[in-house]
């Protein structure tokens, strides 16, 4: 059960939250691959904390999508087949727009224009890892407007369980082949600035749509 707002926090819940994202950056950094075994005893050692933070650091990290737990076995890096990523790819073609429509309307003129920042300096560079950061900036500022409820919160954990083959297939084609991505991007905001929801909705359906079909052509990504 999680604690009030209001509750203090103790050292164990500190020291959970300090493991729970050192953790977080290195699984969204690839640095943890998929299928990588996450060892209590381990981690234990390594951050200088005992099981019971290291174990709720593993808690949030599930409920994240970041991490597998399989009962009486241990946990691992969450890992997906292509088929399953097909799956999660068509919830989001369905989900996300309406988390968008319900996101513009409350979405600032600063926040716009943090986007067409964000957009534009994508473009310009060349960098995966500047890539997958601002993107995932973008879309999620982009749903910042819709209340944090149970479709952003699911939203949010698809995105992390989806990260690392995101992150695999810009590797393998370079940011300077995803092109079509930055025009993608910039039609988005565009959108979102003329407050025209129909459109935003249309134009993220494709921008999804055309991620989980270039995916579905590299089955070696999943193996």
């Amino acid at each position: 059960m999680t604690a009030p707002a209001d509750a203090p926090e103790t050292p164990g819940t500190v020291a959970s939250h300090r493991i729970a994202d050192s953790l977080r950056r290195e699984i969204l950094g690839g640095r943890l691959a998929p299928g990588t075994r996450v060892r209590q005893e381990d981690l234990a050692e390594r951050f200088g904390a005992s099981r019971i933070p290291v174990r709720e650091a593993i808690r949030m990290l599930h409920a994240d999508g970041l991490i597998t737990l399989v009962a009486n076995s241990g946990a691992w890096v969450a890992r997906l087949t292509l088929e399953e990523c097909v799956e999660l790819y068509s919830i989001r073609e369905r989900l996300e727009p309406l988390l968008l429509r319900q996101s513009m309307p409350q979405l600032t003129p600063d926040t716009i224009e943090r986007l067409d920042q964000l957009a534009s300096g994508m473009a310009t560079n060349t960098d995966v890892d500047y890539f997958l950061e601002h993107d995932r900036e973008l879309h999620l500022l982009s749903y910042s407007g819709a209340p944090h409820g149970t479709l952003w919160d699911f939203i949010h954990r698809l995105w992390n369980t989806t990260q690392h083959y995101r992150r695999a297939y810009a590797t393998l084609v370079g940011v300077s082949g995803i092109g079509v991505t930055h025009q993608e991007h910039h039609l988005l905001v565009d959108c979102i600035r003329r407050q025209d929801p129909d459109d935003a909705e249309r134009m993220l359906v494709t921008h999804i749509r055309r991620t989980r079909l270039e995916l579905e052509r590299h089955p070696e990504l999943f193996a």
